[in-house]
């Protein structure tokens, strides 16, 4: 029966009906009676929130699917639910719409599938060289677009690129605090908060990581690897954009020969952040340079954010082959900066370690939430080609062994274990399972060695 049907028997136009089933609009008693007789009905029936059959429960249901905004995503045509569309029909449309909302409210990853699809980033980072060709190929178009020529990327010239591909900038205060900007593909528009921070999240970085997965075709993520690899390729794009192929090879080329390769020239002669010039620096130096290396990126604890290696070097992992979130040797460089009177100066040193010794340049890179050290390393044989390498800082690390460094010394441990109780940071580290141990985080070393300094106080 239709609503025209109906509003004939009832004396109603099927516009007034409508309101009543969707909801709009309350009846008078006298109208429900008039429909449970129209319907064959009782009122009590009629009132029901339970449908009075399997089919009309069905139909109810694809209704209130169709309506659905994360339904409507999937760009289909309107499914009108007649008497000849079987029941069959129906079950399986619910039951897909159902799977729908029941993956569209699973996390991205659980801690332990994301740490598993980043160690497989890094792995086939390290494959290639940390080189992208497809990503370089696509930053050198983008600037001969705005002819770009040699040294940092002016202001004109990254609004020329928004500007190349259709969109236009507008800088607002309320950017939502869990983004860095927001693309409106309808009005072609890209929202970005102001900022005056030079570093790897400056409003050009920003702009042009998002415009980075404009150009290079990225969708909708798949699952948490694929969002993992977009971020990547988009912060590559950035990078490769802001320290250009072209111009950054010749200069790191005669830097080589000249034996005076330096992470902080390569920043100033393109106007970046330290970590940017270091990063980049992986992009290019087994391609161009026949160089491997590593770099890490580590707060004042030796906690590991960001790291990468094509060098031999072992980084500490959990059993997934994950390394953030893990702990690094107390005796490598990216902790021994924070430890030298000035630590916001370049620092250089050789570490000794179980394969072998690497020479290191770490920097601590200022930010407005905590520091972080960036390091740059290569093998012994390979720092004869950097500026720095005369450095008499050396180390010995037996990491990832643990009396090198990850427990306390035994006379520290007899003395203090059992009877201190550490109150622990809450640690929010990206991709990582807490780090192990009875109070997570906790550096037992650090604990007790602090303990013994101010036990005499």
């Amino acid at each position: 029966m239709t609503l025209s049907d109906l509003g004939e028997r009832v004396g109603r136009a099927p516009s007034q009906l409508s309101l009543l089933e969707n909801g709009k609009r309350e009846p008078k008693l006298s109208l429900l009676t008039s429909l449970a007789t129209a319907l064959g009905v009782s009122v009590e029936e009629l009132l029901s929130k339970q449908p009075p059959s399997r089919r009309a429960q069905l139909e109810i249901s694809v209704e209130e699917a169709q309506r659905d905004p994360l339904y409507q995503e999937l760009d289909l045509p309107h499914l009108k639910v007649g008497k000849r569309v079987p029941n069959d029909v129906l079950e399986h449309i619910v039951g897909l719409y159902e799977e729908l909302k029941r993956r569209n409210a699973k996390p991205t990853a659980t801690p332990e599938e994301a740490r598993r699809a980043n160690a497989d980033l890094r792995r086939q980072m390290r494959e290639r060289g940390n080189y992208f060709e497809h990503i370089e190929s696509a930053a050198g178009e983008t600037l001969r677009a705005v002819n770009y020529s040699a040294g940092p990327l002016s202001q004109g010239q990254i609004l020329a690129i928004a500007t190349h591909h259709g969109f236009s900038l507008k800088y607002v205060q309320d950017l939502p605090r869990s983004v860095r900007s927001l693309t409106d593909h309808v009005n072609r528009r890209i929202y970005l908060k102001r900022e005056t921070s030079l570093g790897m999240h400056s409003p050009r970085t920003i702009l042009l990581q998002t415009l980075g997965h404009v150009i290079l075709g990225h969708n909708r993520p798949e699952d948490f690897g694929d969002f993992l690899r977009q971020r990547v390729e988009a912060n590559y794009f950035a990078a490769a954009v802001l320290i250009p192929e072209t111009t950054a090879v010749t200069y790191l080329q005669e830097a080589k020969k000249a034996r005076d390769l330096s992470v902080e020239d390569l920043r100033d002669v393109y106007s970046v952040s330290y970590e940017m010039a270091a990063h980049r620096f992986t992009n290019l130096a087994h391609r161009h340079l026949d160089l491997v290396c590593h770099f890490i990126r580590n707060d004042e604890t030796g906690i590991i954010y960001k790291a990468y290696e094509n060098d031999g070097l072992v980084f500490p992992t959990d059993d997934t082959g994950a390394i953030e979130g893990q702990r690094m040797c107390r005796q490598w460089s990216g902790r021994q900066v924070f430890q030298s009177p000035d630590r916001y100066s370049i620092y250089y040193q050789y570490t000794d370690k179980p394969n072998g010794t690497h020479w290191c340049v770490a920097h601590v890179d200022p930010s407005r939430e905590r520091n972080f050290a960036i390091t740059l390393g290569v093998p012994y044989k390979e720092s004869r080609w950097f500026r720095g390498r005369e450095t008499t800082n050396r180390t010995k690390s037996n990491c990832p062994s643990g009396e090198c460094c990850v427990r306390p010394p035994a006379e520290l441990a007899g003395k203090w274990e059992g009877n201190v109780w550490p109150s622990a940071r809450a640690h929010s580290h990206v991709l990582s399972a807490l780090p192990s141990g009875s109070f997570p985080g906790v550096d037992e070393h650090d604990v007790y060695t602090f303990l013994e300094r101010h036990g005499a106080d």
